[in-house]
């Protein structure tokens, strides 16, 4: 933001060597953006932008904690045209019902399906992701983006593998070692 100001500055400073009548003029300016950098320099890192939110701390008795077994699933290596499924479990390990309000894919490939009710403390839900490999080719990793009642309240599922392109297919995109 400092340098922001100062280049500002050097620039309204340029510009009034040029003009001789508009002199005091831009020098007022220069002057006034010279004290707002002062301000600015004096008031340190406590500046709060005006477009700033505030935010508290989430209560924990507000909140579910996702435990899952596993985050990540190595399907290994696949025929393109295969459909891995995988189930991803996991406990609440909170002091609320865990509620996921959404599931999103990173890609068409993939859809989840998920827990719709709440997950009492202590108690287990699933996520499953589902992967088709059809039109894909090498390494693939699908993820899957849950939002839930949980500090983050984002987490992220993968999948992760390589697809081996149909006989006579096109082949893959991207670097390939030899």
């Amino acid at each position: 933001m400092k340098l922001r100001i100062l280049s500002i500055a050097a620039a309204v400073a340029a510009l009034s060597l040029g003009a001789c009548s508009q002199k005091t003029e831009q020098d007022d300016k220069i002057k006034a953006l010279e004290d707002k950098i002062a301000q600015l320099e004096a008031k340190g890192s406590s500046i709060t932008p005006v477009n700033a939110q505030t935010s508290q701390n989430a209560d924990p008795a507000t909140l579910g904690a996702f435990q899952f077994e596993e985050m990540e699933y190595d399907f290994g290596t696949i025929k393109e045209g295969e459909v891995i499924e995988r189930l991803f479990n996991f406990t609440n390990n909170g002091e609320a019902p865990l509620v996921i309000s959404n599931i999103t894919a990173s890609c068409g490939c993939t859809s989840p399906d998920w827990t719709k009710t709440p997950v009492n403390p202590g108690e287990t839900g699933f996520v499953k992701v589902v992967f088709n490999s059809t039109a894909k080719s090498g390494a693939q990793a699908p993820t899957v983006t849950i939002q839930a009642n949980t500090n983050p309240t984002v987490t992220r599922l993968r999948l992760r593998g390589n697809v081996t392109p149909k006989a006579g297919g096109p082949a893959p995109v991207g670097p390939v070692k030899r």
